[in-house]
This record gives structure tokens, sequence and C-alpha cells, in this order.
């Protein structure tokens, strides 16, 4: 019996990155043997184990045949025959079948470590394309590492998307892989990647269609709104925003792709057309209601907040009612942080002040001060129509708040 750790940990140890979880393979085991050694069986699909110490994760090396489409669509062999170069082969990429020995020997039959100083994703062989989440993966790892795609493994993956393999992935493994590419440093590799490779029409066309499609050059010094788009999502990256702001960045431009050309470069009422987008959007992929629930907010209202300054008293209470800032002001903060990537994702204002936002900031924390509940109870002493109460609590509150954001305006 020998372990080996593998995968990312030796990867990012090579890389010089951070290594928070180890992953090890048992070369000429079982699982008696492993249980009666303490190991904690955890593994459904494959023998994994616990190890009685550190808690890390050891698999039995074993080797995988595809028997159906789609990314679970696999047979599993474990055995103590089972090779470690064989286990290796199983693997996506070269830089992620790179194994080092309990004595710190480095063990790389497919060059994985020539590949990390090339910054090449090169896949290891001709199974890469029995598993369709491969070709997220090698795209999310273009976003984290900055590496180009090997030409040979971006053919395979376009004929991977030309045999429908990806259109056999479950809508929870899509979000999932989109939500860990949209948290990596430079996000838009990810989806420029996709593209390139013909998935990205498929997983999410409504993102797609945005590239080729021009925007006001007065307003939009990159024109093309699938640029603007992956400018925004860097730029949320860059301030290492939550997930929610980044998919609502991603996804708040998304009614520009169905202006008709003949209306080229505005695009009047793209807001509402976005709304109706994400929200299909969101349903088919499976994404968490607290990203879709911001994003539909940002693609509806983003507008508004641009023009933020030269709105009444009245029709910023009205929007901070509508974006429930009240009830929610931590989501409410992240609304305003998408709004700003919105802003800053153009060329040359990255850098530049976005007083919009800090203006809608001042305004709620001076509507937040009117005490409703005095109003309430004031108004509860002298109704003579208790049917008509609510509603008079609701004009007289309102009142109150635009008041508070008007006079907080003139100073």
């Amino acid at each position: 019996m020998k372990t080996y750790l593998v995968g990312g940990s030796v990867r990012d140890e090579i890389l010089g990155l951070p290594v928070t979880d180890h992953d090890h393979v048992v070369v000429g085991s079982t699982p008696e043997e492993m249980v009666r050694l303490g190991y904690r069986a955890v593994g459904k699909d494959f023998p994994v184990f616990l190890h009685p110490e550190t808690h890390e994760q050891y698999a039995l090396a074993r080797t995988e045949r595809k028997i159906s489409r789609g990314y679970k669509g696999f047979e599993v062999y474990a055995s103590p025959e089972v090779s470690l170069q064989e286990d290796l082969a199983r693997r996506d990429l070269t830089i992620n079948s790179i194994a080092r020995d309990e004595n710190g020997n480095i063990i790389d039959p497919f060059g994985g470590v020539a590949d990390l100083e090339a910054g090449l994703l090169r896949h290891i062989g001709p199974a890469f394309t029995e598993d369709p989440v491969r070709v997220l993966r090698t795209a999310r790892f273009a976003a984290r590492f900055g590496f180009r795609i090997a030409p040979e493994t971006l053919t395979l993956m376009s004929e991977m998307v030309h045999n429908g393999e990806v259109d056999a992935l479950v809508p929870e493994r899509v979000w999932q892989e989109f939500a860990r590419g949209l948290m990596e440093h430079k996000p838009s590799r990810m989806f420029y990647a996709l593209r390139e490779c013909g998935a990205l029409t498929r997983l999410m066309p409504e993102v797609d269609a945005l590239f080729g499609v021009p925007q006001p050059p007065q307003h939009h010094p990159e024109i093309d709104t699938g640029v603007h788009v992956m400018m925004v999502i860097d730029h949320a990256a860059w301030k290492n925003y939550s997930l929610p702001v980044r998919f609502a960045a991603l996804t708040h431009d998304l009614g520009k792709g169905t202006t008709p050309p003949e209306e080229w470069p505005r695009h009047i009422g793209h807001e509402a057309r976005s709304v109706k987008l994400v929200r299909e959007l969101c349903e088919r992929i499976r994404s968490t209601n607290e990203a879709r629930d911001l994003a539909l907010l940002v693609a509806r209202y983003h507008g508004d907040v641009h023009h933020s300054l030269e709105l009444r008293p009245s029709t910023i209470a009205a929007m901070l009612q509508a974006v429930d800032a009240y009830r929610k002001p931590q989501r409410f903060e992240e609304f305003l942080q998408a709004c700003a990537c919105d802003f800053h994702g153009r060329p040359g204002y990255a850098e530049k002040r976005y007083p919009q936002a800090e203006r809608l900031r001042m305004a709620l924390s001076a509507a937040r001060s009117v005490d409703a509940g005095a109003i309430a109870a004031e108004l509860a002493r002298t109704a003579q129509d208790p049917t008509r109460l609510p509603a008079a609590i609701n004009t007289r509150v309102n009142e109150a708040r635009i008041a508070e954001i008007k006079a907080q305006s003139a100073l």
C-alpha cells in the first residue's frame, strides 16, 4: 500500500499558491484494509475514505469507463491492481495529473509541470471528451490561472459541444461551475473560452447574444455590449464582491441582446426585457434565490440608479421601497455595488467617482430615520375608520421619508 498526494494541491504547491485541501490516492489497498486501518468510508460512487486523524480524503486508485451520456455516465473500477499512472490518466488536464509521493518526489507522467511553466491547459488524452463538465472546468481554470487553452484541447471542447455533450449537463452542475468561474480572479476569461468553443451559446445564450451588439460610443467607448459585460464582471472580481453581485453584473444588460438591430445603438426599454430574461435564465440553470433576486433588481433599476442625482425625492423613496431597501439594507448595498460595477466597467472609468451610490446610501439613511412606529401610534389614536388606518399609515410614513430625503439633499 502506497499513498500519493495528487491533483490540485500538488499543482498549487508548484505554483506557489496557498494549499487548503489535500487529496490523496492509495495504490495497492482495498476497502476492507482501509477500514481496518481506521479510515472512515464516505464515498458513494467510488471508494473514498477520511484519514482517522487529519480527516483528509484518501481515494483508492481507480479507472473509469464511459457507459452513457452526461457527467455521471461512468463505470468505476477500483482494485489493488490499478496503478498510479492509470489513476492519473483518468483526470482532465495535465496540470491536474501530477502526484507527489511520501518522500516528496514528483511523479509527472503526462508533462503537467512543463505545462504549468508554459501556462498551458492541455488535456491528457481522448478520454477528456467523456465528461462534459470538463469543458466548463477548463474554461474556469483559464479564469483562475490566466493560462491559455492548447489548440488541440480547444478543438476537443468544440467537438463535445457540437456532439451535444454539454446539453446533457444537469442545471445544478451548470450553475455550480458558472458560480465558481464568476468567483475567479478574472471571470471574463471563462466566458471568452466558452464562447470560443461554442459552449456559451448552448449554456447561456442570453449572454452570448450580447457580443456584437453596439451601444452609444459617447457612453460606452468599448461599444460592444458583450465586451462591456465582461469588463463589468472583472471589475466586480477586482473589488472582491460576492457571488450575487458578480452574477447581477453578468446579467444586468441581457435585454440589449434582444434590441432590434434597426434601433441600435440605443436600447430603449432594455431593463424590462432584461428582467424577463434573467428570470428565465435563473429558472433554467437553477441559480440560488439570493443570486436571482439581486440580479432581477439590478436588471430593472440600474438605469434609475445611474440617474439618481437628477431624481426627485419622491422617486428615490419609491425606488427604495421597490428594492426593499428598508428591510434588507445589506442586499441594498450589494445592489449599489453591482450598479457601480456597471458604471466602472468601461474603458477609462475604473477609477472615476460614482457619487450616485453615496447619494442613495445617504437617502436611505435619511429615510430610515423616520419613526414609522410613532406615526402608526399617533394615527391609531385619532383614527375614526380603522379600515383606512393601514393606508393612512403608509401614506404618512412615505411623506415623512420623502421629506427627510429632501432635507438631506439640500445639505
